[in-house]
């Protein structure tokens, strides 16, 4: 008996350092001499991992090119938006990565400040934009998959009524609401579109409050462009017996009974394409738009067992072609919403 405790505890104290290596407060994940790939540092968002969204599609990259790349990978995950620069100067300051990439538009000061500190050291943001020579921005078309969402739950609705729930009133989550209401509008025009803001990427709970307002006020589909908060419209949609659309991954499996479509962003490939840029010495610095022509951006209906009508899923088919084609563009602002609107026929 007492071998087997002390088996135990020997396990439990290796599992422990194996964790301590490779864990959410930054330290080395081991060293690099014996990996052929670069070395690489991920700064999560405040969501952290578990989101089932932004934050998870990022490390699925990260861990894809350990896996086939053979990249000395390490991240850390923020609980506040104020330890993001410190986090960027760590992993810079210690001179070990090939590249350091931060995920969102909270990220953007933090990148801009640190990149002019350490001009040789190479950084990606993703969904957000920042400054300098050695800093890669890339961003999402996130409005071309909100609006073919939108026209989903514009031709399912039956009260006539929908809703969409953004994480913050910001410009990268405005392209999604935005896009939203043009697809949504424009295949319905007397449909209402509630639209509410959680003032966060990790409140689950005040994410279904919000979710169940809408709800509780005629909407029966609600979509999340929330990141954590939004899983919270699913718990909302659960039950009050209500229909939702995700964001950012496939989401449907969450619940297919309430989850009818789910936007995608190749966030997983775009992390991992960076990472395989810095091992091929390809990867450019400037600004990337990525959208539907780009396979950056997508949507689907898979899983689901609340499918929606062939008619709805022929129009989301054209309007995603009609994207691609050039004859349709999404708006990305309230104004340019207006001016959309106008010019409806």
């Amino acid at each position: 008996m007492r071998k087997k405790w002390l088996a135990l505890v020997l396990s439990v104290v290796m599992g422990l350092l194996v964790f301590a290596g490779c864990g959410s407060d930054g330290k080395d994940s081991g060293s690099k001499s014996d990996k052929s790939g670069p070395s690489v540092a991920l700064v999560l968002g405040t969501g952290g991992l578990g989101d089932q969204s932004f934050n998870d599609s990022a490390y699925k990259g990260l861990q894809k090119a350990a896996d086939e790349l053979d990249a000395d990978v390490q991240y850390v995950e923020p609980k506040e938006i104020a330890e993001f620069e410190g986090h960027f100067r760590d992993f810079a300051k210690s001179k070990k990565y090939d590249l350091i990439l931060g995920i969102g538009f909270d990220q953007a000061d933090a990148v801009t400040a640190v990149a002019a500190e350490f001009p040789d050291q190479k950084f990606v943001i993703i969904d957000g934009s920042a400054e300098g020579d050695n800093v890669t921005s890339i961003n999402f078309k996130d409005e071309e998959k909100a609006y073919v969402l939108g026209t989903i739950a514009a031709m399912t609705t039956k009260t006539g009524k929908v809703g969409i729930l953004g994480g913050m009133d910001v410009p990268s989550i405005n392209v999604f609401v935005e896009g939203f209401k043009a697809g949504a509008i424009a295949h319905n025009k007397d449909v209402e579109i509630m639209v509410k803001y959680v003032g966060a990427f990790n409140d689950a709970n005040t994410g279904k409050e919000l979710a169940l307002s809408m709800y509780d006020a005629g909407a029966d589909i609600v979509m999340q462009a929330a990141g954590g908060s939004g899983l919270g419209v699913f718990s909302a949609g659960a039950e009050r017996g209500k229909l939702a659309i995700g964001a950012d991954v496939n989401q449907i499996p969450i619940d297919p009974d309430v989850i009818i479509a789910s936007g995608m962003r190749t966030l997983d490939n775009v992390v991992f394409d960076q990472v395989k840029a810095v091992k091929e010495g390809t990867l450019k610095s400037g600004d990337v738009m990525l959208g539907f022509k780009d396979g950056g951006v997508d949507y689907t209906t898979e899983g689901t067992k609340k499918m929606p009508s062939q008619e709805a899923l022929d129009a989301a088919a054209a309007a995603k072609q009609d994207i691609v084609d050039g004859k349709i563009t999404p708006p990305r602002t309230a104004e340019e919403y207006d001016a959309f609107v106008k010019n409806l026929k």
